[in-house]
C-alpha cells in the first residue's frame, strides 16, 4: 500500500532553509546576485555600520534601476508597435490610387489601427476637388484656428469650444483635448487634427512627433496625387 502523498506547504520553514544553507554554505558563491536583497544587519548597539549603510543604499539604488529597466522596455514595446502601424499606413498612403483613397487610408487608419476616437482632415482651398474630405477657404480656416497654424508646428492641448467646432463639427462637444498638426507643402494647405474625451491624453507635454510626420507624408502624397493650389480654374 502506498503511502498517502502529502500535500505541499505554501510557505517554507525558516528551520528548513537554514539547514539547507548549513548542508549547502557554497549556496551564495553560487548565486551572488541574491545578495543584493538579503537584509544582514551589521550593528553594534543602536548604531548602524556603514557596511549595512552602504549595502542597503545599493539595494534600493538596484531596486530604481530595475524600476526604470522596465519602463524603458514598456516604452521600447510601444514603439514597435507603433512603428509597425505607422509602416502600415505609410505603404498604404504610399499604395493609394487617387486623393480619395489617400484621404480614406489615413482616417481609417487614425481610427482603427490606432484606436482614435475622432480624426479630422480639413483641406484649405477654394477649389473643392475631394468628395470625402472636408474643404474650406483659407479665409474660413484662418478666422477659426489661423493662430493655431502660425507656428507651423504640431500642437497638443486644450482647445476653446468655437475651435473644437471648426475642427471637429458636431463631436466637438465631446472632445477635451486635441492635438492638431498643420499639412503645408507647395502651395497645398490643411490640418490633420486628433481628439479625445479625456482632457489629460493630449497634453502640452504630449509627444508631437508621430502626428507632424503623418502629416508631412500625407502633405507630399496628396500633392503628389493631385496639386491643390489655389489657382482660378478654367471656364
Amino acid at each position: 500500500m502506498t503511502e498517502r502523498q502529502q500535500e505541499p506547504r505554501s510557505e517554507l520553514d525558516p528551520a528548513d532553509v537554514a539547514a539547507y544553507l548549513r548542508q549547502h554554505p557554497a549556496f551564495f558563491v553560487e548565486h551572488d546576485e541574491l545578495l543584493a536583497d538579503l537584509i544582514i544587519p551589521h550593528q553594534r548597539g543602536q548604531s548602524v555600520s556603514l557596511v549595512e549603510r552602504q549595502v542597503k543604499l545599493l539595494r534600493e539604488r538596484n531596486i530604481e534601476v530595475r524600476h526604470r529597466l522596465n519602463e524603458l522596455m514598456d516604452v521600447a514595446r510601444e514603439n514597435d508597435r507603433l512603428f509597425e502601424k505607422s509602416r502600415r499606413l505609410v505603404l498604404g498612403l504610399l499604395e493609394s490610387q487617387s486623393p480619395e483613397q489617400v484621404v480614406a487610408t489615413v482616417e481609417d487608419s487614425l481610427r482603427n489601427d490606432f484606436q482614435v476616437p475622432h480624426v479630422s482632415l480639413i483641406l484649405f482651398s477654394e477649389a473643392r476637388r475631394y468628395s470625402n474630405a472636408r474643404c474650406v477657404s483659407h479665409a474660413e480656416a484662418r478666422d477659426a484656428i489661423g493662430h493655431l497654424l502660425d507656428s507651423g508646428r504640431t500642437l497638443s492641448g486644450v482647445l476653446r469650444p468655437d475651435e473644437l467646432r471648426f475642427l471637429f463639427g458636431e463631436a466637438g462637444p465631446q472632445i477635451a483635448s486635441t492635438a492638431l498638426s498643420p499639412i503645408q507643402h507647395q502651395g497645398l494647405h490643411g490640418v490633420l487634427a486628433l481628439g479625445s474625451a479625456d482632457a489629460h491624453h493630449y497634453r502640452s507635454a504630449t509627444g508631437t512627433l508621430f502626428l507632424g510626420f503623418v502629416a508631412e507624408v500625407l502633405g507630399r502624397v496628396l500633392l503628389r496625387q493631385r496639386p491643390l493650389a489655389d489657382e482660378p480654374r478654367g471656364e
